[in-house]
């Protein structure tokens, strides 16, 4: 990378421009750019703050400098002043706060009576926006209190905001447990609420996004509870303001979390905010072993080219993949950097930090005490963090409105920034760096939710239950096929008939019961303090220190079997403890602080259980050939870690193993699968072992494409083969009965299912485009090049093995390897 100063006492050149210019003139560097473009900037366009605007925010925002408003936020104020729904999908950093700052605090001021709610996915960003909104409601001149509510509020200050909180402020998690099943105790609230603001609509995808689309249901039935029957023609109480980073869908996306028709709406989305240039850089490290496809590591080389931001003082963010990589990436920024930075200057931030470190993280940032952060995607959201010129992105996040997202952390200030993606040996990666333009050209993808989900929907409707009783008209005595359907409340995405239905399979496990045209909950536990909105236990694993006592993080409920096993070495802050205790049962995991050489990862193997087949079908076979099946259906996905990998530092040697006894974990989700008959199997020409590992590979690419295809996070999807993958490194060897089992499958199998409990959709997509996709894979492993397999396509593959030569022979089998060139692979691979 860039050479340091030739003297000690040299002051090495500092900037943004500076690190640049030193890439570009470093061959080692540039040979391995594989975009280098700038974006230019652009200029403001602007608007006259609204005439009807109270007078008070009007005078607040000139003292502030502010005259004009930028386009989008008076689009959105004016939509919202008029009491329409609002989504406002500008970039980040274009000043969307005030899109709602403004309306809200406007309507308080004219209401004594009018309350407003603020829903922020974190604890951090709500209090991040409190300091906000009490600032310029003061500097208007009003006295308009805003609170936080979530779980480290004390008893006190929640009576306080119940008692005379006009704003109050809290996260998914706090309404769906805390507020609604306690909303007597809100009643002055709830009846003057006015407005309910959603922001970082983005992250409410999946599995939580479902569940939040049924949290905002159950609050709108609270709300019309206590603020009575509007008159005919009235305009919605409340109204739903809410602001997204880029995705592919804002307006859908918004009315269905929301519940409402698209036409109910208003879409803001030509951002009117100015646009610093930036430099946009996609580095595709060096192969280090070409035969089998590898690639120079990419945490080393983005802790490389990261020490050149730092060298040159650039204030920077480095986006890690994992919270393992996060540390790792961090104590090697500090062994080649940290003399220079100075003390505290580098630091990392992620889940499981305690709430006051990351506090004073941030802080820092924003007071320019810390010169570079090394993250998970826990800094990708909105918090103030203060002006920051590069971001490096230690890995594809996965889509495109990931990584826009992340590089629209650096910039703010006006000033050039450097957006640079340092690519893994990955599918998806290698498919950016063949094609950077890529991220410039395609569009976000799309946010996708299910609140249809059988699981999620009878979870909450047991909350709205317990919340109020669900109205709908009394069955009567014969139901017919003439008979009118009956009247009443409507469960989100369900008619009234259904919603009976629902309620009477819950009837029947003695959960809620009918009388007169009401249904009442019955049951004895409290519904909402069972249902994790997150699909996380409520209870996470303390780490605790043996050498102090005191608590030094937590994890989560999955993350603990794979980072807090017995002997796992457990990072933090770039320091290594040795866990030397796991209290599985009372959730604590005990460590040491150690010294050691190498750290380690957990290793797993998943094993999966088709529970009911939801359809399946042939695909077309070519020459009379037996057909392969497809098929798509509710499954058990058991996983289990079985053990640990040690790795060193620096060098990233393998130096040994070790056997972890856990708990498998379970989880009930949709998967699609491909299933070779026994017949294709024997007629596709090679050892049936090459059967099994071409379908293996055929299995890693597809999933990469899925992901591209779908537009959805890698991570949304999972993959196994047979009922017991050797994908995954624990797994016992393949036998004999390998694909027997539960899955009374004894043909080879390949799964891809939703990584989520219950599914969000993606399997049933697959299952829809299975052709096109098995198409699209098959293209990417006959046109790759190298010999024995490779990352970018079927996964590496040592010299003699069958990995590479059986996905090829298996692609021409299926008629998807492009005719000629097929034939001669599968007799390649015959010969293997």
């Amino acid at each position: 990378m860039i050479a340091a100063a030739a003297q000690p006492w040299s002051r090495p050149p500092q900037g943004v421009d500076h690190v640049v210019e030193g890439w570009l003139a470093e061959g080692s560097v540039r040979e391995c750019l594989a975009l280098e473009r700038l974006l230019p900037e652009a200029g403001a366009r602007w608007s006259e703050l609204p005439p009807a605007l109270d007078a008070g925010l009007a005078r607040a925002l000139r003292a502030r400098g502010i005259e004009r408003l930028y386009t989008h936020q008076a689009e959105a104020v004016g939509a919202a002043l008029a009491s329409r729904h609002v989504v406002v999908a500008t970039p980040t950093a274009s000043g969307k706060s005030l899109c709602f700052h403004l309306p809200v605090l406007d309507a308080l001021a004219r209401d004594p009576t009018a309350s407003a709610l603020f829903v922020y996915p974190t604890k951090a960003l709500a209090r991040d926006q409190e300091h906000a909104l009490h600032a310029l409601a003061r500097e208007s001149g009003h006295e308009i209190p805003a609170l936080v509510v979530d779980g480290d509020t004390p008893g006190d200050a929640r009576r306080a905001a119940r008692e005379r909180g006009r704003i109050v402020l809290t996260n998914p998690d706090m309404l769906h447990a805390g507020i609604l099943p306690n909303h007597a105790r809100w009643a002055s609230f709830f009846q003057g609420l006015r407005y309910v603001v959603l922001d970082e609509l983005h992250v409410y995808r999946g599995v939580f996004g479902s569940h939040l689309a049924h949290v905002l249901a159950r609050l709108r039935r609270v709300a019309a509870f206590h603020a009575g029957a509007e008159p005919p023609g009235a305009p919605p109480r409340p109204v739903f303001l809410s602001a997204t980073a880029t995705i592919g869908n804002p307006l859908e996306h918004a009315a269905r979390l929301l519940g409402v028709p698209e036409r109910e709406v208003s879409l803001v989305a030509e951002s009117g905010a100015p646009r610093a240039a930036r430099r946009l850089l996609v580095y595709n490290p060096p192969v280090v072993n070409a035969e089998l496809g590898l690639r120079a590591s990419t945490l080393k080389r983005a802790v490389a080219l990261t020490a050149d931001l730092v060298r040159a003082r650039v204030p920077t963010l480095l986006f890690a993949q994992s919270r393992n990589s996060v540390e790792v990436m961090l104590k090697y920024l500090r062994a080649e950097v940290g003399a220079v930075a100075g003390p505290g200057a580098l630091q990392g931030y992620r889940g499981g930090y305690l709430p006051e470190t990351r506090r004073a993280i941030e802080r820092g940032l924003r007071e320019g005490e810390i010169l570079c952060v090394v993250a998970t995607n826990a800094l990708e959201l909105g918090i103030d963090i203060g002006d920051l010129d590069a971001v490096v992105l230690a890995g594809y996040p996965g889509s495109v409105a990931g990584a826009w997202q992340r590089f629209g952390r650096a910039g703010r200030r006006g000033t050039s920034s450097i957006a640079l993606l340092v690519c893994s040996s990955e599918p998806t990666d290698q498919y950016v760096a063949s094609d950077p333009e890529w991220l410039v050209r395609e569009s976000a993808e799309e946010a996708r939710i299910d609140p249809s989900n059988a699981e999620i929907l009878l979870q909450h409707l047991k909350c709205a239950c317990f919340e109020a009783p669900i109205v709908l008209e009394a069955a009567p005595p014969r139901v017919t096929a003439a008979a009118p359907p009956p009247r009443g409340e409507a469960w989100l995405g369900l008619d009234a008939a259904s919603t009976r239905d629902a309620l009477q399979y819950l009837a029947g496990h003695g959960l809620v019961h009918e009388r007169g045209d009401r249904w009442y909950w019955s049951g004895e536990a409290f519904p909402a303090s069972h249902v994790s909105l997150r699909n996380i236990g409520w209870d996470n694993f303390v780490i605790v220190d043996e050498g102090s006592g005191t608590a030094l993080a937590e994890l989560d409920w999955r993350a603990a079997h794979t980072m807090l096993h017995e002997q796992a070495i457990y990072q933090h802050d770039a320091a290594t403890f040795q866990v030397e205790r796991l209290d599985y049962e009372n959730h604590k995991a005990y460590v040491r602080r150690v010294e050691p050489d190498y750290f380690t990862t957990a290793l797993t193997y998943r094993t999966v259980e088709v529970i009911e087949p939801q359809g399946e079908r042939a695909l077309a076979a070519p020459g009379g050939r037996a057909a392969p099946r497809v098929g798509l259906g509710d499954v058990k996905v058991e996983e289990k870690v079985t053990g640990y990998k040690k790795i060193r530092f620096f060098t990233h040697e393998n130096a040994g193993y070790g056997d972890v006894h856990l708990p498998e974990m379970q989880m009930h989700t949709v998967s699609f699968w491909l299933t070779l008959p026994e017949a294709l199997v024997a007629e596709v020409g090679v050892p049936r072992a090459a059967v099994v590992e071409g379908l293996r590979g055929l299995g890693w690419v597809l999933e990469a494409v899925a992901s591209v295809a779908l537009m959805c996070d890698p991570r949304d999807l999972g993959r196994t083969l047979g009922d017991g993958s050797s994908d995954d490194p624990g797994a016992p060897p393949p036998g004999r009965d390998w694909f027997a089992g539960r899955t009374g499958r004894e043909s080879p199998t390949l799964f891809l299912f939703d990584q989520h409990p219950g599914g969000v959709g993606l399997a049933p997509r697959i299952y829809e485009r299975a052709e096109e996709l098995l198409a699209r894979a098959a293209t990417i492993i006959t046109g790759c090049g190298c010999a024995h397999g490779c990352p970018a396509c079927v996964g590496p593959g040592a010299a003699g093995s069958l990995h590479k030569a059986g996905a090829r022979a298996l692609v021409a089998a299926l008629g998807l390897g492009g005719g000629a060139r097929a034939a001669p692979v599968a007799a390649t691979a015959a010969r293997l």
